[in-house]
């Protein structure tokens, strides 16, 4: 095992510390250092400067992401000293409060300590840190129909939601395999965005909103070998996050049927194509609305011409670019972009994020 970290760590800094453009005696030195800790203690520390530039490589080398142009832009706390709930907990709301920057989104990270020994020193449960509530009421759905197992968990706890269909889940945490703690997520940090339409002015009738960022806390962080199973981090919304999936989505919210009836539209028939008219329009509204309330969000072709761009740095700077081309392409128009009309290697490197089983199933 120490060998297998060694040699995962001597990758990691042979190419971090080059893009940094530090020298070769500098690159020794400091796996010398890596190597003594992990002789002594099969575990290695990454300095600030390792973990912040892994962090942005891990983003920049995330297959499945189509905003990767601004990996560098990347702002990385460092709370691997923090050692209770508490103490995580007023580092989430302080995440929270700088990503958000009263809508003026920032990209940010908060990397808590890592797995150690096999043992987690730090959960956070939630998938996001923003996420809707969902329950099941007399065989009807109110809420989120995908966050029905994690609202169950959070009611076993000891949480109870308004039960309306956008209750804010708490955040839960667990500490060194100890009981799990729940936190009402200070609703003076959340900004929502109440959803209208740019030419319907019964979509405001709707009583939709969204939550400004998207914070994932569930996945892991891995840098040379070390494991940071807590480090939620975000970028900004693309809006067919929202108005293609979250909203549309038959397991999900499953608005297309309502909004096209209000549309007026012949929902018998497919050859009507109501349903991708009434996508185009929620995706819409979306892109009204954020733009309405001051708040970032990109449109399916911006973020497109993005990663194209962002294929160009890559290029230039001599990397080969990865992708996982079903997530790139946007789940509407996508033959309109220049990802569908493309291959990728979906190759998967270090550092990078990786999903992990709920730690509450």
């Amino acid at each position: 095992m120490s060998t297998d970290l060694f040699q995962q760590a001597e990758r990691f800094i042979h190419r971090c510390y080059r893009e940094l453009g530090k020298t070769e005696q500098e690159i020794d030195e400091r796996l010398a250092e890596i190597q003594v800790q992990i002789d002594k203690s099969n575990h290695y520390v990454h300095t600030y400067e390792e973990l912040e530039y892994g962090a942005k490589m891990a983003w920049r080398q995330s297959n499945r992401c189509i905003g990767r142009l601004f990996w560098d832009s990347l702002y990385v706390f460092d709370y691997r000293e923090t050692s209770s709930a508490e103490g995580v907990y007023d580092a989430l709301c302080k995440h929270l409060n700088y990503a958000t920057n009263d809508g003026k989104i920032r990209s940010t990270i908060s990397v808590f300590k890592p797995r150690k020994h096999n043992q987690d020193p730090i959960r956070v449960m939630n998938h996001q840190l923003l996420r809707y509530a969902g329950y099941e009421e007399d065989g009807h759905i109110i809420g989120d129909p995908a966050s029905i197992p994690f609202t169950k968990y959070c009611e076993s706890l000891g949480w109870r939601g308004n039960k309306t269909a956008f209750d804010l889940l708490p955040w839960v945490i667990e500490v060194d395999g100890q009981d799990p703690v729940w936190y009402e997520v200070p609703r003076s940090l959340v900004k929502e965005v109440p959803l209208s339409h740019p030419d319907y002015e019964w979509f405001s009738n709707l009583q939709l909103k969204w939550y400004s960022v998207p914070i994932i806390s569930d996945m892991m962080l891995e840098i040379g070998g070390i494991e940071y199973v807590a480090a939620p981090f975000n970028g900004w919304y693309m809006e067919t996050e929202i108005g293609a999936r979250n909203l549309a989505d038959e397991f999900r919210y499953d608005l297309l049927p309502e909004v096209a009836s209000k549309m007026g539209l012949d929902t018998r028939r497919n050859r009507s194509l109501w349903k991708d008219r009434a996508l185009l329009e929620l995706n819409a509204a979306v892109l009204h609305s954020f733009k309405e309330h001051g708040v970032s969000i990109v449109d399916h072709h911006t973020a497109a011409n993005q990663f194209q761009l962002f294929e160009e740095k890559e290029h230039a700077c001599g990397r080969s670019i990865t992708g996982d081309w079903t997530w790139l392409i946007p789940p509407i128009s996508p033959a309109s972009t220049h990802i569908f009309h493309q291959s990728y290697d979906d190759t998967v490197k270090s550092p990078n994020f990786f999903y992990q089983d709920p730690p509450y199933e």
